[in-house]
């Protein structure tokens, strides 16, 4: 029987320029208690990033990135939050900020497989 759990997720977008508020979806963060799940997809379409802001720093946004994905991983990647269970980690990276790359408001569904559901949101709502 496939149980199916209630899961939260959030887009990670990236805002090149704070002040014009122009975004594009970068990744997406999933949190399933029920299975002690955080995990992130990224995907940086470089392109479409040029596009809003030609003088971005791509580095530093990958950068950005790279360390949303430590979070997720936890242990020595995740820094400070190493010691954290999943759903502190995964509070702490939906908090509201005004960087580079910022999270989106959270919603909610349903899922047996919260790693499948991450790339499923990756492919629909991201790439």
């Amino acid at each position: 029987m496939n149980e199916r759990n209630v899961f939260e997720y959030a887009v990670l977008r990236v805002v090149p320029r704070v002040e014009r508020g122009e975004c594009i979806n970068a990744g997406v963060l999933v949190y399933c208690r029920a299975k002690s799940f955080v995990g992130v997809r990224t995907h940086l379409d470089e392109k479409r990033l040029l596009a809003l802001d030609p003088d971005v720093d791509v580095a530093g946004v990958r950068a950005a990135l790279r360390a949303v994905e430590g979070v997720c991983a936890g242990g020595e990647a995740a820094g400070q939050a190493a010691r954290d269970d999943a759903g502190r980690r995964f509070r702490w990276l939906i908090a509201p900020r005004s960087t580079v790359v910022q999270p989106g408001p959270v919603h909610t569904g349903l899922t047996a497989d919260p790693a499948a559901e991450t790339e499923r949101l990756l492919g629909l709502l991201v790439r």
